[in-house]
């Protein structure tokens, strides 16, 4: 029986979790569509790394670092600044992400399914030519295989600094694996399938990377975009932390500069802070297969 003397607490969680929710997800999945309706756990169940790195708060700050990490392919970032409107909607792209994230991993098998279909419908569209008068296609193998490595890497790299429990390698190149499932399903070309293999491709990949003029104006706005007032100190923290997640020599071809007393003494501090209000918030996933396991 629920204690009186908690109510108003509950309450409050309850109004914070809700418009959480609204910012990091967008359209919410339908309940029958969550993994464990009748017995579909989904592409990857609730025992998967996958499902652990997902669930977490760290997740926001891994979708941000993925965003400034992405615009350093100069095709990639054509495609972003020419299709999106990400001045006028900053969250759009992460919404979109996250209703993506959300339904490859805690849906079930068709939810998913569809999921990946509805994308692989649009990148078709998605195509033009970059400022050094190269041809993009959202759909080329090569570029899918760049934006989820990217995703992939930011992540992780979010979970391991923030995350709620600690990722053993074992779980890491799980992760990876598990995760390979995904763009490779939306038509990339292979892509790591171990932590290793993961920064073996940056280093293999990183000559086709440099911060142009789209990438370092799409960072600049990402560190300080137009959002409603009372947003502005907790997107204020998530950027400072995803900055600092980025390697350094991503930092260097944006211009970033390194601050480690300020990332040490007030930044991480502050994100870890938010991380476990987040997660205080929002609860755990309230997902059938969680309970039924």
């Amino acid at each position: 029986m629920a204690n009186p003397l908690f109510a108003p607490f509950d309450l409050a969680r309850s109004f914070v979790g809700e418009r959480l929710r609204d910012v990091l997800q967008g359209e919410r999945m339908l309940e029958s569509d969550l993994a464990g309706t009748d017995g579909d756990m989904g592409l990857f169940g609730p025992g998967s790394a996958v499902w652990k790195v997902h669930s977490d708060p760290a997740m926001l700050i891994g979708g941000v670092r993925a965003l400034m990490l992405q615009t350093l392919h100069p095709l990639a970032m054509a495609g972003v600044a020419e299709h999106s409107n990400y001045r006028e909607d900053p969250f759009g792209r992460l919404h979109r992400t996250g209703a993506f994230l959300g339904a490859t991993t805690f849906g079930t098998t068709a939810a998913a399914e569809r999921a990946i279909a509805q994308v692989r419908s649009i990148h078709p569209r998605v195509r033009g030519t970059a400022p050094d008068g190269r041809q993009y296609a959202a759909d080329d193998p090569h570029l899918l295989a760049w934006v989820h490595v990217a995703l992939i890497d930011s992540l992780l790299a979010a979970y391991k600094r923030y995350g709620s429990t600690r990722m053993t390698r074992a779980e890491t190149d799980r992760y990876v694996a598990e995760f390979s499932r995904i763009p490779l399903a939306l038509g990339s070309e292979p892509v790591p399938m171990t932590a290793a293999e993961l920064q073996d491709w940056f280093v293999v990949h990183r000559a086709e990377l440099y911060g142009g003029r789209q990438a370092k104006e799409t960072v600049r706005y990402l560190l300080a975009p137009s959002v409603p007032l009372v947003m502005r100190p907790p997107f204020a923290v998530v950027s400072a932390a995803a900055v600092g997640l980025l390697p350094g020599w991503a930092r260097g071809m944006l211009w970033i500069p390194r601050v480690p007393l300020v990332e040490n003494m007030a930044v991480r501090p502050a994100t870890t802070a938010m991380v476990r209000m987040l997660g205080w918030a929002l609860g755990p996933p309230q997902l059938p297969a969680l309970t039924a396991a």
